[in-house]
């Protein structure tokens, strides 16, 4: 195949997933955490952001019914896990998710967010690697060095991630800061990859599956590769918010809790039409092939529920790495499991999203 063939049919494919990902942008004006509004029924509304053409789980949990103390007010789309968590923490939004290194690192900033339930992370299905070109001479950590690994975003996730992978095979502090780490939009990252324009190339779902389909490449790790089924991520809520509306973030908490674990629990097909048919009716000019390539929610804990491992692995990092004081924050600082029905005592860790068997809620 010519080179400007391979450009072509590539340029083709990536224009189909912008599209499908093109997010919408909305400003909103940054409000206090007392400027609450509820609805005529007394529920208080909340204001999120969404991602494209995908259903959140408090998207989920509403469709559900799960909430009853709470609305939700979707103010648009953002794929930035770090400004998901800037613009809660500054009262644009109600909540947000990212990351949880960079929730940490949001906090070290002075910024009083606490997570309240983890969202998403890796298993053998759902995973993100970071793939080379299948003649590609790296092989090793130690061939990084000199090296341009392309990723969303710096400073979140992929960027821990590489880190950390750099640090586990051996690399010292001074040759893991000459692997240079760019940014890459992932529609394009598998083209940068292919022409040479990066050594690494991170790629997930639809990306990283449309990648393997055409060949060539191969991954030199996998995020699953490092912990196993492992969390990295969760939803944040500014202290004062919580402070003030308990019974809202409690709520909001326990629904999303159960929508996690019906997403657990549930066939995939299941849960994959449930998505499309969720994203159809919500009217956002949205397309639903990008559902097709859900494959499991990625969360470790049932319903959501955080682990010490899980903050405390962060922690340690960003310590060692000489961006945080030693000792500054426990994991207790950070996050609370305290509204999270399965590690409350609420629902038996094993149960489904309403406490039925798990057997019974997978049927």
């Amino acid at each position: 195949m010519s080179h400007s063939t391979l450009r072509a049919r590539l340029t083709r494919s990536v224009a189909v997933v912008a599209a499908l990902l093109t997010v919408t942008s909305v400003a909103a004006a940054c409000s206090s955490g007392s400027d609450v509004t509820t609805t005529e029924d007394g529920k208080t509304v909340l204001r999120y952001e969404g991602t494209a053409s995908q259903v959140t789980y408090p998207e989920l949990a509403e469709a559900f019914g799960f909430y009853e103390k709470i609305e939700l007010d979707w103010i648009g789309d953002n794929t930035s896990g770090p400004q998901s968590i800037q613009n809660a923490a500054t009262g644009q939004t109600d909540f947000g998710g990212a990351f949880n290194g960079a929730v940490i690192k949001l906090q070290a900033a002075n910024s009083p967010i606490t997570s309240v339930i983890g969202y998403y992370g890796s298993d053998k299905q759902s995973f993100n690697g970071y793939y080379v070109l299948e003649d590609s001479p790296i092989r090793t950590a130690r061939d990084l060095i000199g090296k341009k690994v392309g990723m969303n975003t710096l400073g979140a996730h992929h960027e821990f991630l590489v880190r950390e992978w750099l640090a586990q095979e051996g690399l010292t502090p001074d040759e893991i800061k000459q692997v240079e780490l760019i940014v890459v939009p992932p529609v394009n990252t598998e083209q940068a990859l292919r022409e040479g324009q990066i050594d690494v190339g991170t790629l997930g779902s639809v990306f990283r599956e449309t990648a393997l389909e055409r060949g060539g490449i191969r991954p030199l790790f996998t995020d699953e590769s490092l912990f196993g089924a492992f969390t990295y991520g969760t939803m944040v809520f500014r202290d004062e918010f919580i402070a003030e509306n308990r019974e809202a973030v409690a709520d909001f908490v326990q629904g999303t809790a159960r929508a996690i674990r019906w997403a657990q629990t549930t066939p995939r097909d299941e849960a994959v039409a449930k998505f499309k048919e969720i994203i159809n009716a919500r009217g956002r000019n949205e397309n639903t092939d990008l559902v097709d390539y859900w494959k499991s929610p990625g969360v470790a804990g049932p319903g959501g529920v955080i682990t010490d491992q899980e903050i405390q692995t962060w922690l340690d990092w960003l310590t060692r790495n000489g961006e945080l004081e030693d000792g500054k924050f426990t994991t207790s600082d950070i996050y609370t499991n305290e509204f999270n029905p399965y590690a409350n005592g609420t629902y038996d860790p094993s149960s489904g999203p309403n406490g039925e068997p798990v057997e019974e809620a997978a049927k």
